[in-house]
């Protein structure tokens, strides 16, 4: 599978700003101090933090373009949710004073940009944006390092991280002014375990894609990252420090706690080839998945898989199907917005030879099958 390298004016949208990336740097190098001052902050807040429930906060989770932005674009609008924003980042474990002081500056008006990924998607520096991962990596350093498995379950215990999350979460509700939590994920795909000891009411709503045209917008998400970072070192920081190691440079497999099927990704990706190894990561994933619904009552209550192509086919009444699922009451002007975005993807085409196709297949096949797929 091959396709031209990007031009100019598509890397450009990976230029970071650089206020942006000096203030990511000094915070990047200071983990220890952000942490205390997360903890200052709370200190500061307690009393409103106390007052503040955390009530069926909602996860969408799965591996990236899944759909899963577009399902987080349109649950933020929802009156009920408060999730992470651009405009947090990069201070983003001290999310109530950052959205304080930022209410203090002249904020320039803009005009919505296709984001970096280029798939349609207009976004600003208010749109909502995924940012929990950097509060897991600032107290578990080592999951995006191999080899490391990712999984985190039931048994996991981490006390300090716990009451940081609880306040971050609570933090947001704040700022957002809205009663509950949303956040897009993609990494808590192995998180959902730990996340329902904690949080016995969340909610998961995991999209999955059919196995071919997922793959084909996987590889080619990593080669317009890797000709950006290549291009502006400062992207590849940047998406570094928010944790973003799906594509790029340091991309990293996510290791679904299988050592070995990790370690044959990653011996595919060397040896080139990378449709096999992106299958082989779509089935260790959603693999993982279909092993937590058959087997786990609890989780299987709290996951709604949600197919891309019936989001995209029939959005109202998938929307209100997630909306159920999450108990959130149906909102009108969600439903519309939905309607009106949502479609199939024009901006690629499948070019697999024969035999990736056939690998793509193989690999994937019995897991596909688990989720309604041919």
């Amino acid at each position: 599978m091959s396709e031209r390298p990007a031009d100019d004016a598509r890397l450009g949208s990976f230029q970071v700003a650089g206020w942006m990336d000096a203030l990511g740097t000094v915070l990047c190098q200071r983990g220890a101090v952000m942490r205390a001052a997360a903890r200052w902050e709370s200190r500061l807040l307690r009393d409103r933090l106390d007052r503040q429930p955390i009530t069926a906060p909602v996860w969408i989770t799965g591996l990236a373009r899944s759909g899963s932005t577009m399902l987080l674009e349109l649950l933020a609008s929802h009156p009920q949710l408060a999730s992470h924003r651009y405009r947090d980042f990069p201070p983003v474990l001290t999310p109530y004073l950052w959205n304080r002081l930022l209410g203090f500056m002249p904020l320039k008006a803009e005009l919505p940009a296709e984001r970096a990924h280029h798939d349609g998607i207009m976004v600003t520096s208010d749109s909502p944006e995924a940012f929990e991962e950097p509060a897991w990596m600032a107290f578990f350093p080592d999951l995006h390092q191999t080899p490391h498995s990712a999984l985190l379950d039931s048994r996991t215990d981490e006390p300090a991280f716990e009451a940081f999350l609880r306040d971050h979460m609570r933090k947001l509700m704040l700022v957002r002014d809205r009663p509950r939590y949303l956040a897009k994920a993609n990494y808590d795909s192995t998180r959902h375990g730990y996340l329902l000891k904690l949080f016995p009411d969340a909610r998961f709503i995991v999209p999955i894609r059919e196995p071919l045209w997922h793959v084909a917008s996987l590889m080619k998400q990593h080669r317009l990252f890797c000709e950006a970072q290549a291009r502006y070192p400062a992207a590849r920081r940047h998406l570094a420090r928010a944790g973003h190691y799906e594509f790029g440079l340091d991309r990293q497999p996510i290791d679904c706690g299988n050592s070995d099927a990790t370690a044959e990704i990653r011996a595919l990706r060397q040896a080139g080839r990378e449709a096999e190894g992106w299958a082989l990561q779509w089935a260790g994933l959603y693999g993982l998945m279909a092993k937590e619904i058959e087997t786990d009552d609890a989780l299987a209550d709290a996951i709604l898989m949600v197919r891309y192509e019936d989001l995209v086919a029939t959005p109202r009444k998938t929307l209100i199907r997630i909306l159920a699922h999450a108990d959130l009451e149906p909102d009108e002007a969600l439903l519309r917005q939905a309607e009106e975005r949502l479609h199939r993807p024009d901006y690629y085409r499948l070019k697999f030879s024969p035999m990736e196709a056939e690998a793509v297949r193989e690999r994937t096949a019995t897991v596909a099958s688990c989720f309604g797929y041919a």
